[in-house]
């Protein structure tokens, strides 16, 4: 029987699954739903024990040990320098000592993921690509919260649209893809149910928070300003190379994927926009 620590569960009978990035958007509730089945899971995270950092490969092994399937989530981005060249090399130790299955999530239409991407297929493990583009929950747990917070979504994307997708269906396909051998060796687009413009997003939330949320165009140069000062990359915009619907979350799973407005609805519900009455 492998040890236990306080960032995993433990039965006699199942190995491990490590997911990294356990505390994100994605990978939170990707072990939410591990550990709801009854299955064993260990966060890798910088703040976890034993730690994983994608920038120190002398955690990666302690983190495996034991683990048979990884959820890989690559931090910051796999669009920046030596992302594929970590990726690549985390899958060959993780093969190496002893996770065969390997679940990466990656993004849609993002030309630099296909390297890390090829990167861990040339590992040798059974692998399962997820692609997605833009969360739902990056208005309300991620860059565009204080925006919201703050009543105005300013941004230089004109009239281009994107099929918001939701973690909670990311997720279920990646639990999806780490437990059923149907999914080993496929790639998987993810996208919600329909296009919408920054402007459609604004009338939503608007609607679901009972305030005006105003979509404002601004400049390219402004914005690119903004990602730097938070560290996000600068090609972190829409510009309709994803402006069209896939099916892989009916594909995987048999239903469609969440709407806008429902996470909107239920989002709102929480408080999380709530501003203090003047």
């Amino acid at each position: 029987m492998t040890k236990t620590t306080k960032n995993e569960t433990q039965t006699t009978d199942q190995a491990i699954t490590l997911v990294i990035g356990g505390h994100g958007k994605t990978g939170r509730k990707v072990a939410e739903k591990l550990t709801a089945q009854g299955r064993p899971v260990r966060v890798g995270s910088r703040s976890t024990e034993p730690a994983f950092d994608w920038n120190e490969p002398g955690t990666w092994l302690p983190a495996l040990e034991g683990v048979d399937r990884v959820y890989v989530t690559y931090y910051p981005d796999l669009s920046f320098p030596g992302a594929a060249e970590q990726v690549g090399a985390f899958a060959e130790a993780a093969v190496a000592a002893g996770a065969r299955r390997l679940v990466l999530l990656s993004g849609r239409g993002e030309e630099a993921a296909r390297i890390s991407e090829e990167k861990l297929k040339a590992s040798g493990a059974d692998w399962t690509v997820v692609r997605a583009s833009w969360f739902n929950q990056n208005f309300d747990e991620g860059f565009f919260l204080e925006p919201v917070l703050a009543g105005v979504i300013a941004l230089p994307t004109a009239d281009a649209v994107e099929a918001f997708v939701d973690t909670g269906d990311i997720a279920d396909v990646v639990v999806a893809a780490l437990t059923d051998d149907r999914h080993i060796g496929r790639t998987y687009e993810l996208s919600g149910p329909r296009l919408m413009s920054f402007a459609d997003v604004a009338a939503e939330l608007s609607k679901a928070i009972g305030r005006e949320i105003a979509y404002v165009p601004v400049s390219d140069e402004a914005y690119r300003a903004v990602l730097r000062d938070h560290g996000l990359p600068e090609d972190f915009i829409l510009d309709g190379r994803n402006a069209h619907l896939v099916d892989g979350v009916e594909e995987v799973l048999g239903r469609a994927p969440r709407d806008f407005a429902d996470f909107a609805r239920e989002a709102a519900a929480t408080g999380v926009w709530a501003v203090p009455s003047s």
